[in-house]
């Protein structure tokens, strides 16, 4: 059955078409729910909430541009809610020096250590890298989507960047440790 046909069929609540579209997309969100989410049964309980949403508002899908990118976009503005719902604080003061500017060193990191240490951070400093990292939505958007200053959202993905780097050169200090 072709994309369009079901969705047409979850818009009419058929339940084997939920079920269809559930198991095409279930993995491919969990990923995107697991960085957005503090551990995985967050991220199971995310996707759960996320699927509910998309069902109750397929109807909302006018077929124009990518479904994908639809749900994507459902996926994450509910793990916003819920982190405004769990009271995250998303507005975090203070100074960070501007060396935490320079890019991650491309490393050969395994996927589930990035995720991993993704998880890891802070709530509202793994809101504002998801979305400027993975999303690439601009300071501008993150700001207006969660409801901070652009400054703050700068200021969160400085410290997430420091957070990872530091997670990363204690993986790697480790590892050396080990190999000899």
């Amino acid at each position: 059955m072709g994309l369009k046909e079901l969705v047409r069929l979850c818009k009419q609540q058929d339940r084997k078409a939920q079920e269809e579209l559930y198991r095409t997309y279930s993995e491919q969100l969990f990923v995107l729910c697991l960085k957005y989410s503090g551990n995985y049964e967050q991220a199971k309980d995310l996707l759960q909430d996320s699927f509910v949403k998309i069902f109750q508002k397929i109807d909302q899908f006018s077929g124009r541009g990518s479904f994908e990118g639809w749900m994507t976009r459902l996926v994450i503005n509910t793990a916003i809610k819920k982190s405004k719902k769990n009271g995250v604080h998303l507005s975090i003061t203070g100074e960070i020096s501007e060396e935490v500017e320079e890019e991650l060193d491309d490393q050969n990191l395994s996927l589930d250590f990035l995720i991993k240490i993704i998880q890891e951070l802070p709530e509202a400093y793994r809101l504002v890298f998801n979305l400027y990292v993975m999303e690439e939505h601009s300071h501008k958007e993150i700001a207006k989507m969660l409801g901070i200053s652009e400054g703050t959202s700068k200021s969160n993905l400085a410290r997430a960047r420091y957070k990872l780097r530091e997670s990363i050169k204690r993986h790697n200090r480790m590892n050396f440790l080990k190999s000899i």
